[in-house]
């Protein structure tokens, strides 16, 4: 596995990374709306790239700009219900907000953790959209390797908002499911809540330092 394969797969907040490339080609969908998914992830990354700069000493409100705007468009509660599957049902109204909670957290703690994969150069192949969801696939190249990266949107109260971010054809989400799944059938949910926050209190004072 490549480092840039790596790095998505832990940062799947990578959507971000898209900037202009090669023309778009359409798809299905209508091409305004095309646009304005073009426009807004484009708008992003500028803004990442702006604060990222030249350097990689960042002070602590420069990597809180940069953790908002890199998780921003994902959206969490959908992300963990799917990661889940049939054990959300099986939840409380309170624990499915700790969980989603909890995953966010650590999710957007790890997206801080090689920041330079959001210098990547990003090329797009095509822009679906149907309705209320779209389909973006990109080349992202990282040193001088490229991987096939695509991200399943779902535009919801007027936000297009991330489901899924699909790496060399693997699932994200799907890869979540594997492991949350498993445990929560072999130990239960709260086995895999305390790992969870445990794995929240590892990372989170990494990301807000960078050491």
């Amino acid at each position: 596995m490549t480092r840039l394969r790596r790095s998505l797969s832990v940062l799947f907040t990578a959507l971000l990374l898209l900037s202009g490339g090669a023309p778009t080609a359409f798809g299905q969908g209508a091409s305004a709306t095309a646009a304005e998914i073009r426009q807004m992830l484009e708008q992003r990354d500028q803004e990442i790239k702006s604060i990222l700069g030249e350097t990689d000493d960042y002070t602590a409100e420069q990597r809180a700009q940069l953790k908002e705007l890199v998780n921003g468009v994902i959206d969490f509660r959908v992300m963990g219900q799917r990661a889940l599957g049939p054990h959300w049902e099986d939840l409380g109204e309170d624990q499915r907000d700790e969980f989603v909670s909890v995953f966010r957290e650590v999710v957007r703690a790890q997206s801080m953790g090689d920041l330079g994969v959001y210098n990547s150069a990003v090329t797009y192949d095509q822009i679906d959209v149907q309705r209320d969801s779209a389909f973006v696939r990109t080349q992202t190249t990282y040193e001088g390797r490229t991987t096939a990266v695509e991200y399943v949107l779902e535009r919801r109260e007027d936000e297009w908002r991330a489901e899924d971010i699909i790496i060399d054809g693997v699932s994200t989400v799907e890869g979540y499911a594997r492991s949350f799944q498993t445990v929560v059938r072999k130990r239960g949910f709260d086995s895999l809540m305390k790992s969870l926050r445990k794995k929240r209190d590892e990372v989170t004072d990494t990301s807000e330092t960078g050491r």
